[in-house]
């Protein structure tokens, strides 16, 4: 896989995300952003190589509820999914 390869689902997976959070909101997306910055020194597209950082993030604000917000990114990203690094991101979410 190539960089701009890298680059290109990099990008596509934090287009996900964003609309993932921006669908429950703008505070959500907000508030996740924040605390990603904060507390991992992380942005949305960093989630990309530390799907674990936003899961955990996810579940600490919203409990149970978190699993919403990751089918919608897994909704999003259904046509990629076979993809081995897309594929990769979604199992770390689960």
């Amino acid at each position: 896989m190539d960089i701009d390869d890298v680059q290109i689902k990099k990008a596509l997976v934090a287009f996900s995300i964003e609309k993932a959070l921006l669908e429950m909101g703008e505070p959500v997306f907000q508030k996740v952003t924040e605390i990603l910055k904060n507390d991992y020194n992380c942005y949305v597209p960093d989630c990309y190589d530390h799907p674990e950082y936003l899961k955990r993030v996810l579940a600490d604000l919203y409990g149970n509820a978190h699993t919403a917000i990751i089918s919608s990114i897994k909704e999003s990203l259904r046509e990629f999914s076979h993809q081995t690094p897309v594929q990769k991101f979604l199992v770390a979410l689960e």
